[in-house]
């Protein structure tokens, strides 16, 4: 009696790097990242995609790794919060400004709150409140430093102006700063 058929191996570039692995294809994104890579920037929430603690980088743009089948992100780049900064350890702008303006309590939402903003200052170097209050809004945040979270957006602008040049190639160099109020405790941004 022959056993199961084995799937031939997954093709992906995560973090700049090429990975092949052996996994089934239905499963979460979020797990083989965690579990197979060894990746923990991407944190399990919710498992539903509502929180936004799973947040990576597909391509460029923004998705919750809980609900993306790995298969479907054959052959195609994953960034995650590792990602971010310069082989040479220096941080990304966003990180820094999230380090500099205090943005984290918990720090559990962190991670998927900064790869937000590094998608929205890629399509949108000047970002208006309300810009980053939507780009956010599926962020969930239970500790109340919304204000915090909002100035370092802004000061990711600041630092992505300031230094003239992306450090990843998905990112515009310009950006930023404005005044921005806080959202009630217990909820995304929006």
């Amino acid at each position: 009696m022959n056993g199961p058929i084995a799937s031939p191996p997954l093709h992906l570039r995560v973090n700049g790097r090429e990975q092949q692995l052996a996994v089934p294809r239905d499963a979460p994104l979020l797990g083989v990242l965690r579990n197979d890579l060894q990746l923990n920037g991407p944190k399990y929430g919710c498992g539903l995609g509502e929180c936004g603690a799973c947040l990576v980088l597909i391509d460029g743009r923004p998705a919750r790794s809980c609900s993306v089948p790995v298969g479907g992100v054959e052959g195609r780049s994953v960034t995650t919060l590792e990602g971010l900064s310069a082989p040479d350890g220096t941080l990304h702008p966003v990180q820094q400004a999230f380090i500099e303006c205090q943005a984290a309590q918990c720090g559990y939402c962190l991670n998927g709150m900064i790869v937000s903003t590094v998608a929205l200052l890629a399509r949108e170097p000047h970002p208006s409140d309300a810009q980053v209050r939507d780009a956010l809004s599926h962020n969930l945040c239970r500790c109340g430093t919304h204000l915090e979270i909002l100035h370092a957006v802004q000061r990711a602008a600041e630092l992505m102006t300031e230094r003239r040049g992306p450090l990843t190639p998905a990112l515009s160099p310009e950006g930023r700063a404005s005044k921005s109020t806080p959202s009630p405790p217990g909820r995304g941004l929006g």
